[in-house]
């Protein structure tokens, strides 16, 4: 059974209405012949107004602007939770993460680690490799420090990047002394930043590809640009030169993001030089949103990282793919990091046989029509720290959005639509309260059956 979505993209790829009745192998053949090369593009702490496309006024990102106008740029489009491990357990499984073990940030330290990959989960790179595609990754990993948790072992044909969470040091990529830098199960210690380092590794690996009749799916996961603030100093002092009166602690942020843009530049470079761009669908976007005290910009938005305010878990995103979707075309239709992983299975002709909380979104980049999915969504983090192991939550259905910010804050309600900067709750009275809060209590419960740690700590008596 071929479902709407592939259908439509098929037709899309010149695939006539009469070829969906030709025999499995054929159709099989068809598919073959039309997919696309894949390259998924995650940043880190990207605020929603750091982006010159995005309002920065301060900051030139010449290379993701030009991404953003050559495809379907989206403005309602969210990180499935405020910080780092849960969003990209949602990117490569399609599913809520704290539903696959991870509803905070995995960690070195057992007692300060909130998560731990589910081995039942189904990770992206296993279904594109039942495809015919060659999976790679590159940069930072962020799922698991040890095996079975290692991309590998997770289905990725080729790894070359950090397993870890932040670096203490953009050049050393230690984290807690250890280092986490890996080709394949290797360890190896290159010199140099690690965004420069992650551009270079992408580039070769897009043009190793260059003549492989399988087609790729490259996930490209920067670390930047999170702390350490730690741009290289040539461009400081371009930032310095070029903005007036920039503060020192923007300056150094600027710099990061706009030596980040440069590297992506690098990487779309070399699928043109390649030869390979022009069958390759480019996915961009950001984990969480931007740190305040790091001098990031959210934009408008209430808020950042650790949030769950509009501005720690709104992104900026856009999809690019030659001749299949309109360039500079914007779409306000309301998406999650969780939809992704079916929309590239929709793409590359993937089959999902298995439950998974994501949408496919490939319609509407083609540009057909798509109503809106009667949908309750669900964030979750969960943490140490002065969190003390609590976890805090936000509720949307339609306009209407719950918001616990912390564990020891209470609920709040807001229509987004009437109070898109979460100014005015609307009180524990209002129809949707209650509404939010029992599809809230539910997912809780579900969520609860699933183990997110690989032991239980035991703590020692004084």
């Amino acid at each position: 059974m071929i479902n709407y979505t592939r259908r439509k993209f098929l037709r899309a790829a010149g695939t006539t209405v009469a070829s969906l009745a030709i025999s499995g192998c054929a159709l099989a053949a068809e598919r073959t012949a039309n997919r696309p090369n894949i390259l998924m593009i995650l940043v880190d702490d990207l605020g929603y107004g750091d982006l010159s496309s995005y309002g920065a006024k301060d900051m030139q990102t010449p290379n993701i602007d030009k991404l953003m106008a050559s495809g379907m740029r989206f403005d309602n489009f969210y990180a499935n939770c405020p910080v780092c491990s849960p969003t990209r357990a949602s990117l490569l499984t399609g599913r809520y993460p704290d539903l696959v073990g991870v509803p905070g940030v995995i960690r070195t330290h057992l007692t300060n680690n909130w998560g731990y990959l589910a081995p039942q989960a189904v990770l992206l790179p296993k279904l594109l490799n039942r495809t015919g595609y060659h999976t790679a990754m590159v940069g930072k990993w962020h799922l698991g420090l040890e095996s079975p948790n290692t991309p590998n072992e997770r289905g990725f044909d080729h790894f070359h990047g950090f397993l870890g969470d932040m670096m203490d040091d953009y050049y050393n990529h230690r984290r807690h002394g250890n280092n986490y830098m890996r080709l394949n199960n290797e360890e190896i210690d290159p010199k140099g930043h690690a965004t420069d380092l992650f551009t270079q590794w992408s580039v070769d690996y897009i043009n190793s590809r260059s003549k492989a009749a399988q087609p790729f799916f490259l996930y490209l996961a920067y670390n930047a640009p999170p702390t350490p603030i730690q741009p290289p100093d040539d461009w400081i002092k371009r930032i310095k030169n070029r903005e007036n009166n920039i503060s020192d602690k923007r300056a150094k942020l600027v710099a990061l993001i706009e030596h980040l843009d440069d590297g992506i530049g690098r990487v779309i470079a070399a699928l043109k030089n390649s030869g390979q761009s022009g069958n390759t669908l480019v996915i961009f976007t950001s984990d969480n949103g931007g740190q305040l005290n790091v001098g990031a910009n959210n934009g408008p938005l209430r808020a950042g990282k650790q949030d769950m305010y509009e501005g720690g878990i709104r992104e900026p995103m856009c999809a690019v793919w030659p001749g299949r979707i309109e360039p500079r075309s914007r779409s306000n239709r309301l998406a999650l990091t969780m939809d992704l992983f079916p929309t590239i299975c929709d793409a590359a002709g993937a089959d999902i046989v298995h439950k998974i909380d994501g949408r496919s979104i490939l319609p509407t980049l083609l540009g057909s029509d798509q109503p809106q999915e009667d949908r309750f969504l669900f964030w979750v983090r969960r943490e140490g720290g002065g969190y003390g192991g609590r976890a805090y939550y936000a509720a949307r259905y339609g306009d209407y959005k719950l918001v616990q910010n912390s564990p020891f804050e209470p609920l709040e309600l807001y229509n987004l639509k009437d109070d898109p900067q979460e100014q005015n709750p609307l009180g524990i009275k209002h129809r949707m309260y209650q509404r939010l809060f029992t599809a809230l209590r539910n997912h809780i419960i579900e969520a609860g059956a699933v183990p997110w740690e690989k032991y239980p700590v035991e703590i020692k008596s004084s």
